[in-house]
Order: C-alpha cells, then sequence, then structure tokens
C-alpha cells in the first residue's frame, strides 16, 4: 500500500503519459491481461484508456484489471484510469523518491 504522498508523487509524475492499454468495447479479455502485466512490468507507472461503457461495466473492468494484476490505483480522470505496480527488482516508492 503506498502513502498519500508517494501516490501523490506518482499520480504527478503520471501526468504527461499517454494510454498505453487501450480496452475495447469488448472489456478484459485474456490478451488484456497480458498486455497489461507486460506494460506494469516495462513501466510500473501506466495510463489504461477505458471503452465507452456505463458506470457499472467500467467499475467492474477495473476492479478485474486491478485484482488480476496486482496493481493500485493512482488515479483516474474519466475513462482513463492511473495503475501502478513497483516492478519484482525494484523498491516502492517513498515520499522521499519522488520530486
Amino acid at each position: 500500500m503506498l502513502t498519500s504522498s508517494a501516490r501523490q508523487g506518482l499520480k504527478a509524475k503520471a501526468h504527461h503519459l499517454k494510454p498505453v492499454v487501450l480496452l475495447g468495447a469488448r472489456g478484459v479479455s485474456p490478451s488484456v491481461h497480458a498486455e497489461l502485466d507486460r506494460a506494469l512490468e516495462d513501466h510500473e507507472l501506466i495510463k489504461v484508456q477505458l471503452p465507452a461503457l456505463d458506470r457499472e461495466e467500467r467499475e467492474a473492468c477495473i476492479a478485474e484489471l486491478v485484482n488480476a494484476n496486482g496493481a493500485e490505483i493512482i488515479g483516474r480522470i474519466g475513462r482513463v484510469l492511473i495503475l501502478y505496480r513497483s516492478r519484482s527488482d525494484s523498491p516502492k516508492p517513498s515520499s522521499t523518491n519522488h520530486p
């Protein structure tokens, strides 16, 4: 679990990022899980573009993505979700590790 200051720092770092995982109308599939896992391992901090579904379906997609990949939600703006998962070989950020 990240501290609020670490979460705030990660949110600031994510500001300039573009979504690297785009969910289509079909929602979450095994290939989406694989791509999300690869993106989190490569980048740690990513944005995910969610599909234009109704709110309940979008919330279900978010829950499935987070639970299946062990990621933490850093923030959400509209249909863009910011996720973070520490690489297996790097320490988690603390309030002193970010600008």
